[in-house]
């Protein structure tokens, strides 16, 4: 070790780093071929900087002496008794080191080709990391392939350290030459490397200072360099990403609660809710366990409940944003991801790809690049085997929230499920690789010139969404449009939307899974609204099975809505049976038939129910007729009022 080197080593090792230790350590990862000497330089490191428990180094030589082996300092991090005597690193090892400046956690990752699941483990969580490479071999194929590792999982940040330059005599020539060809194809991939430094990490030279076997060298040590990399933000700088566990309900009160992933958020802050683009204003903060309070702000990290100044439909899964820094919103999301399934990834396979607290079904449009385990080839694949790396392209049939992992990784990463188990894990690429769907801040609602009071003295009846909800041959159907024709007599502006109707046009491309049948719900409700907005009666004649669906319609214009439920038992149904799909459905002809093979969940607390038990139709048409001229015909007075043009 020089003598620069030394003097150095006594400053990391006796340099107070109280204030470092106040912050959070960095997480450098160190990546690189088998026998380029990763182990070497870690342990290297360690030493350097006073990190190792006393008399340490000096117990492994004993060890290595009694085995008759030279003394290496990879046997630092080499921990497990099957790598001391393979010679390799099986196993991703995690030990904190410090410098003056700040703490560090270093991952020593495994090169070899059988372990690079466990170096991609490694890498996955670093901010930062260093690619060895053995001055002598050069840079091999599986250097540029590591490299490649490290850009799929994001890392910007790449010191690349040219190792066991004492092999070739500490030539200025050999280094420039392996520094331009690593540069050249980090460049090619969009990495462009921080620092390229000759080391012998076996005696030191240029671990923790200048180095006399380089005195060509200008460029910082491995100690420098690291002190050089960006800490990542902290969670509360970054922007608010506030995904919804769940809601309660408490009296009157709507309890929206979650855990803050990233930013900050203070009472009468307005709350944008990807991904739907409701909003409102946060009326209260509250938090949970014995010593609950009522906070005025809170901040990452923080699982907190608020209620918000209007009721608009919250649902799991949703993100809270503030409106200027709201996350990204797409059906497509270009992936980098990580095959742990024991059948293969490939193109038109569906998944269930978990997001926070949110889950989507998606489907595989294209695998754009494999890269595999057992040759590390990289190449353009119709699958993806098991332990393989790839770059992916999900679409879903639901908009995603998200943020590239660049951005904001508490939103660009997930987990892909198949019939309950995790069977891979990646990062969102960055955005400029996504078909993105920002919600346009160059969108202003029109105010009509008409107003709806002014429709409804012009129709002489209100405008309103009639939601009639019930089994599959309770007479929804047959009810709704013999209304529709008595009220259409009598002069109303009134509309049906038949479920059967509405699939052959509308919702063509939707089938009958709880997340079709949720955009199915969706995609009329909004129709209905429009038509109720217009000045129209609308009557829609749906199963809509699930009340969660129902609600979101609601919570459109909660004023104009009605539910009604047409109560007409399982039994009797199956008994009418019109269309004979009770009669398929038993015979396993129709998956997902509700009351079968699917749920119907009642109303709880319908505006009006329509019990049908021993009623003909006429009477329950009669029925309904008096409900809905009762709710939505104008008075005497009012119908005098004039027109408020």
């Amino acid at each position: 070790m020089s003598k620069t080197a030394t003097a150095l080593q006594t400053q990391y090792s006796e340099a107070p780093v109280s204030n470092a230790h106040s912050s959070a350590p960095m997480k450098i990862v160190v990546v690189g071929h088998v026998d380029h000497g990763k182990s070497t330089l870690v342990g290297r490191i360690l030493s350097e900087t006073g990190a190792l428990p006393e008399g340490k180094v000096e117990y492994l030589k004993e060890v290595c002496e009694k085995r008759g082996m030279p003394f290496e300092w990879a046997f630092v991090m080499d921990a497990l008794q099957a790598e001391r005597d393979q010679g390799i690193t099986i196993d991703t090892a995690q030990i904190r080191f410090a410098t003056p400046f700040r703490p560090y956690v270093i991952i020593d990752a495994p090169g070899h080709k059988e372990f690079l699941k466990n170096m991609i483990t490694g890498a996955a969580s670093a901010e930062a990391a260093v690619l060895v490479i053995d001055a002598d071999e050069g840079v091999q194929e599986q250097s540029r392939r590591h490299g490649y590792l490290l850009h799929l999982l994001g890392l910007r940040q790449i010191a690349v350290a040219v190792n066991k330059m004492d092999l070739v005599n500490f030539g200025q020539a050999r280094f420039e030459e392996v520094k331009a060809e690593i540069t050249v194809y980090l460049n090619s991939i969009g990495v462009q490397p921080t620092h390229v430094i000759p080391v012998a990490a076996r005696s030191g030279v240029n671990i923790s200072g200048p180095a006399a076997e380089t005195p060509w060298y200008k460029g910082p040590s491995v100690l420098a360099a690291l002190d050089g990399f960006e800490a990542a933000k902290p969670a509360t700088d970054l922007a608010l990403r506030f995904p919804v566990q769940d809601v309660y309900k408490f009296d009157q009160r709507r309890i929206i609660a979650g855990r803050i992933e990233s930013g900050r958020l203070k009472v009468g802050d307005t709350l944008v809710f990807a991904p739907t683009g409701k909003s409102a204003r946060i009326a209260s903060i509250e938090t949970w366990g014995v010593n609950a309070t009522v906070a005025v702000s809170a901040g990452a990290g923080q699982s907190i409940g608020v209620t918000l100044d209007e009721q608009i439909f919250i649902e799991r899964g949703q993100v809270a944003s503030l409106a200027e820094r709201a996350p990204s919103v797409s059906h497509t999301l270009r992936a980098r991801l990580f095959w742990l399934g024991r059948n293969g990834l490939k193109v038109g396979s569906r998944y269930k790809l978990k997001l926070a607290t949110a889950e989507y079904a998606v489907e595989v449009i294209a695998i754009e690049r494999v890269i595999d385990v057992e040759d590390l080839a990289n190449h353009p694949g119709a699958e993806v085997g098991r332990n393989a790396v790839a770059e992916v392209v999900f679409r879903s049939r639901t908009p995603i929230a998200h943020d590239s992992f660049l951005d904001n990784p508490r939103l660009g990463r997930f987990v892909v499920v198949e019939d309950y188990d995790i069977v891979g894990g990646g990062v969102i690429a960055e955005a400029g690789g996504v078909h993105q769907a920002h919600k346009s801040t160059n969108i202003t609602e029109v105010e009509h010139k008409v107003d709806f009071d002014t429709r409804a003295l012009a129709n002489g009846h209100r405008g309103g969404v009639v939601w009639l909800t019930g089994l599959s041959g309770a007479g929804k159907s047959t009810i709704a449009m013999e209304v529709e024709r008595q009220l259409f007599l009598k002069g109303w502006q009134i509309m049906v939307l038949d479920g059967d109707n509405v699939r052959h046009g509308l919702c063509s491309d939707l089938g009958f899974s709880p997340e079709d049948r949720a955009e199915n719900i969706r995609r009329v409700g909004e129709v209905a609204h429009l038509f109720a907005q217009a000045g129209m009666l609308v009557i829609t004649a749906f199963i809509s099975p699930y009340r969660s669906d129902r609600e979101r319609v609601r919570t459109i214009h909660p004023d104009v809505f009605h539910e009604v439920h047409v109560a007409t038992d399982l039994a009797e149904c199956e008994r009418r049976d019109p269309k004979g799909l009770y009669r398929k459905a038993r015979a396993g002809e129709i998956a997902e038939f509700t009351g079968v093979t699917a749920p119907y969940e009642a109303p709880l607390s319908p505006e009006f129910t329509l019990d049908t038990s021993g009623k003909s139709i006429d009477e329950c048409v009669a029925d309904l007729l008096r409900y809905m001229e009762a709710n939505f015909s104008l008075s005497a007075r009012e119908q005098t009022q004039s027109w408020g043009f």
